[in-house]
């Protein structure tokens, strides 16, 4: 039986909403399994665990490039130890400047992007300048690139905390902001039905059963029921289907009208990356002994 820590409950806490308790009956009932534990408590209606991106644990900043024609666009991210460096100067001119490396380059990863001559350097030589000057590690994270034959386009949220490129076959500048903020306000798993991961469909469908049945239904209806709830499902995970967030009346597909979204990629800012835990108490306390 693995040990309930309350670090575990309240990471559980922080992802479900779910009460102190019910999260550590859950725990214990998975035997401290976080995605086990997510599942039990929405088959036991206690939370709809709405699937996040991830915690942002690291600084730095998610930056976006684009061509003058719109043909080609980059969306890169660069992380840092704390949001003070991310908003230095040189810090946003390196990314920026590597964003447009990027986009005239196309090296085919991160360690070919890091081999790359930027200015008579290697870009690897550059981050690691960077570091010695702004005096906190820099690291290159991820990037993606689109060639586009209609248009790419992108935005980025709250100073580079979000940032989404998208490819599209057709359109303007307007609706090609208008859906790359959409996928960033509304997170989608896929552009359309057809997209959706056929693994996580069949688990939330599982899930979507055993709550049912928790909720005491017959079994008779209980796949119609589910077949009804996998359709608000798919309204909520595919890009065409959502609503519309700066018009709830409309679909996503209705401000498309004959444009198609080809691809698209979001990045949230330090998702799936473990922050250390400063406890600065315990710091100042041991540099006074």
């Amino acid at each position: 039986m693995a040990q309930i820590t309350a670090a575990m409950v309240k990471e559980l806490r922080e992802t479900t909403g779910a009460g102190m308790m019910d999260c550590k009956k859950a725990l214990a009932a998975t035997d401290g399994d976080k995605q086990k534990a997510i599942d039990w408590l929405r088959e036991k209606g206690i939370s709809k665990a709405e699937k996040k991106a991830g915690r942002v644990a690291a600084e730095g900043a998610v930056a976006a490039y684009i061509t003058d024609d719109a043909k080609v666009g980059v969306l890169v991210e660069v992380n840092c130890e704390t949001d003070f460096a991310a908003g230095n100067e040189q810090f946003r001119s390196l990314e920026e400047k590597i964003a447009k490396h990027i986009a005239e380059t196309n090296p085919k990863d991160l360690d070919a992007l890091n081999a790359s001559d930027l200015d008579g350097k290697t870009v690897s030589s550059l981050v690691t300048e960077a570091t010695a000057t702004i005096g906190e590690k820099i690291s290159l994270r991820r990037f993606v690139r689109y060639e586009s034959a209609g248009r790419v386009a992108a935005y980025i949220h709250m100073g580079g905390k979000i940032g989404v490129l998208v490819d599209m076959t057709g359109g303007d500048d307007t609706l090609g902001k208008d859906v790359a903020m959409q996928i960033a306000a509304a997170n989608p798993q896929a552009i359309d039905r057809a997209g959706v991961d056929a693994s996580a469909l069949e688990h939330e469908k599982e899930v979507l059963r055993k709550q049912a049945l928790e909720e005491g239904k017959p079994e008779k209806i209980v796949d119609k029921m589910v077949e009804g709830r996998i359709n608000k499902f798919y309204k909520e995970v595919c890009l065409v289907e959502q609503e519309f967030v700066k018009d709830p009346d409309k679909k996503v597909s209705d401000i498309l009208g004959d444009v198609k979204v080809v691809s698209f990629t979001r990045y949230q800012l330090g998702e799936g990356i473990e922050k250390k835990q400063e406890d600065f108490a315990a710091e100042v306390a041991a540099q006074l002994k």
